[in-house]
């Protein structure tokens, strides 16, 4: 049964028959009604004060997003810095400088007694088929015994110690020598006359003379500028440095003597006849 809705001009009232399909109907025109609403509120809103504040939030977020993500690229890049770059220095630092001169350089001796420091190194220093060997020579401007007294106090107070009766086989005869050990290394320390009086010396010996000048002569350096003495200091690894170490034992059973040769007549020995 179908029925046509009736307006009234007068009232403007909406009458639906109350039978059939008429409970659905009225709910479709009450949700038109309902969306027409809400979408002149929307209209209003958008248009009035909460509209700006909606779009003000809405740049806020914008804005806070992006500081957001600047930060974190941030911290990415420096922990790139961090984690990359400053193992790559300190890897090159370590491979240019040898930690060993470095800790010679440490040592607490005055000025006077470290003049015209010259380094020398040969070697691997991680003992690639060879280690390394390290020399410092230094000048300074007292006699070696005062030179003597500050290196082996500066050494001992930066954990070096003496050993005692194992470098018996170095040059004694001028200055004084003293091997010292370290954690992996050993040094040896010999502070003896200035190389200027070494060469007047060896001036006066004609068995030792150096490459003479010009005229014949080796030059000397005037005596009374020829004070002070010369220091040198040689670091090498305890695992090559075979002093004081026992000898090995060895097996008398293995000790003989090797015979002398015996020709006997064997026939052997002769050479063979050619066929004729």
């Amino acid at each position: 049964m179908t029925a046509t809705a009736s307006v009234g001009a007068v009232s403007g009232r909406v009458s639906v028959p109350s039978g059939g399909d008429g409970g659905d109907g009225s709910l479709r025109v009450r949700a038109a009604t309902a969306s027409s609403a809400d979408a002149a509120d929307d209209a209003e809103i958008s248009g009035g004060p909460l509209g700006s504040l909606r779009v003000a939030r809405s740049e806020l977020r914008k804005q806070m997003r992006a500081k957001r993500r600047l930060r974190v690229m941030t911290l990415l890049s420096l922990s790139v810095l961090v984690l990359g770059l400053l193992p790559l220095v300190f890897g090159i630092r370590a491979a240019t400088q040898d930690p060993v001169f470095t800790s010679l350089d440490a040592l607490e001796v005055p000025e006077w007694a470290g003049r015209n420091v010259d380094d020398q190194s040969a070697g691997s220093r991680w003992c690639f088929l060879d280690c390394r060997f390290r020399e410092r020579t230094a000048q300074s401007d007292r006699p070696f015994e005062d030179t003597n007294q500050v290196y082996s106090a500066a050494l001992k107070s930066a954990g070096w110690k003496v050993r005692k009766g194992q470098c018996t086989d170095q040059p004694t005869t001028t200055g004084k020598y003293t091997c010292w050990s370290r954690d992996e290394f050993t040094l040896d320390l010999w502070v003896r006359l200035p190389e200027c009086a070494v060469d007047a010396v060896a001036a006066k010996d004609p068995a030792t003379v150096p490459s003479a000048g010009p005229d014949g002569t080796v030059p000397t350096a005037d005596p009374k500028k020829c004070v002070g003495s010369t220091v040198s200091i040689k670091v090498q690894n305890a695992v090559i440095d075979v002093r004081g170490r026992p000898e090995p034992s060895v097996d008398p059973s293995l000790v003989g003597e090797t015979p002398d040769p015996v020709l006997t007549n064997d026939p052997l020995l002769e050479p063979t006849p050619s066929a004729s």
